[in-house]
């Protein structure tokens, strides 16, 4: 007899869509008040477009916490695969580390793929990619006393900017959500404000093909980087470059992030492929000089992405194998292998940095609770500190005569 097949944990589950995007849900920030009570569905979107799952209706009453959404986005594209294009929408029960075994919502895009995704920290919605053009998607939210629902739709606000611009490979917006940014395929960086979407930066040609971007935490300054060549970081205000990083030896840089160090100042982090699998490389914010660079996976980085408290970092790599690491000196404090079957597309931390999100194109999401390695060590150190007092306490008690 052959082994039998274990079990998926309940923080892993195959919802049948390749995913290349993933995001948290700023739920608390969603004006429910916005929408009628029981307002119906978009007359323009057909059955076969929008499906909410059972996950839809287990959404708590408003005395509980506010329920934690995960959306994710991808498809089988263009093809005829009998792969769906969609928006997917699941929901992640923190307290029994558990995703819902169903989608809660799940808007299908037709024949365009959804590859790139940024959601509005203020509860907007959110902007995706699609091979030709972006399109703007709201959230439809039903409140009741019993129940809550929410899901995406295609909003009527059409991004007139970001039509017929060709395929976007990055977006982002800054955290305060008064500024959208978009890379290009064609190397084109458009930075716009939100939501009016004046143009604030358009540089065409920014690299041979935008790969990443993203906003420092104070909106001032955007780093972008290429296919190849240097990183670029701009000023937003004055729409300019104020700094070009280059790379070393074989790197290759994939991805970028700014955060807040422990004294409060903002670092740059990039991940770059080498020869000898992936790393960090470090840059201080101030003199734009690289301050270090450390090998971190033996595999290549394929996902990205830093904490929004600036303590961790997450890698996914091409075997699927997720990393988080810690900022100081950049050890690996979780490591779980294989994780997904395929390579990691997508990391997203939740707001308050306890949860990682991570998608994959074998059509898996799970979501990894991180550990309070300073509970756990101190903990450990007041454990010692017992045992020590107790070795004492029996030392001297022997040497009295008291134990025989």
């Amino acid at each position: 007899m052959g082994k039998s097949r274990v079990p998926d944990p309940p923080n892993f589950q195959k919802y049948g869509v390749p995913f290349y995007s993933a995001a948290w849900v700023p739920y608390k920030n969603i004006t429910l008040e916005h929408e009628p009570q029981g307002q119906e569905k978009d007359s323009n979107q057909s059955s076969d477009e929008i499906s909410v799952g059972d996950g839809s209706s287990a959404a708590p009453p408003e005395s509980s916490a506010a329920p934690n959404y995960f959306v994710f986005a991808g498809g089988g594209g263009e093809g005829r695969s009998g792969i769906p294009n969609a928006v997917v929408l699941a929901r992640f029960d923190s307290t029994s580390n558990a995703l819902s075994d169903q989608p809660v919502a799940k808007l299908g895009t037709g024949s365009d793929l959804p590859y790139r995704m940024a959601v509005h920290p203020g509860g907007d919605g959110l902007v995706c990619s699609l091979p030709k053009s972006c399109r703007w998607f709201e959230w439809d939210v039903e409140k009741s006393a019993e129940v809550h629902t929410l899901c995406p739709k295609l909003s009527d606000k059409v991004l007139t900017q970001l039509e017929d611009v060709g395929q976007q490979l990055a977006l982002a917006f800054n955290n305060e959500g008064s500024a959208l940014a978009a890379g290009g395929e064609d190397g084109n960086l458009r930075v716009f404000k939100w939501p009016s979407m004046e143009i604030v930066l358009h540089e065409a040609g920014a690299h041979t093909t935008l790969k990443d971007l993203d906003f420092s935490s104070d909106g001032k300054y955007l780093v972008s980087l290429g296919n190849s060549g240097p990183a670029r970081v701009w000023d937003v205000t004055s729409s300019t470059v104020i700094a070009s990083l280059p790379k070393e030896n074989d790197e290759v840089f994939s991805s970028c992030r700014f955060a807040e160090s422990n004294d409060k100042n903002q670092v740059l982090y990039i991940a770059a492929v080498t020869g000898k699998g992936g790393s960090i490389v470090t840059w201080n914010t101030s003199t734009w000089k690289r301050m270090g660079s450390k090998p971190v996976a033996r595999d290549t980085i394929s996902a990205f992405n830093v904490s929004p408290d600036g303590k961790l970092l997450a890698c996914g790599t091409t075997q699927g194998d997720i990393l988080i690491l810690n900022s100081t000196g950049l050890r690996v404090q979780t490591m779980v292998r294989k994780a997904h079957l395929g390579f990691v597309t997508a990391l997203a931390f939740s707001q308050d940095s306890r949860t990682l999100a991570s998608v994959s194109l074998d059509s898996s999401a799970r979501v990894t609770i991180i550990d309070d390695k300073k509970k756990t060590g101190r903990l450990s150190l007041w454990v010692i500190v017992l045992i020590i007092l107790v070795a004492v306490a029996v030392y001297f008690a022997k040497n009295e005569g008291i134990l025989g």
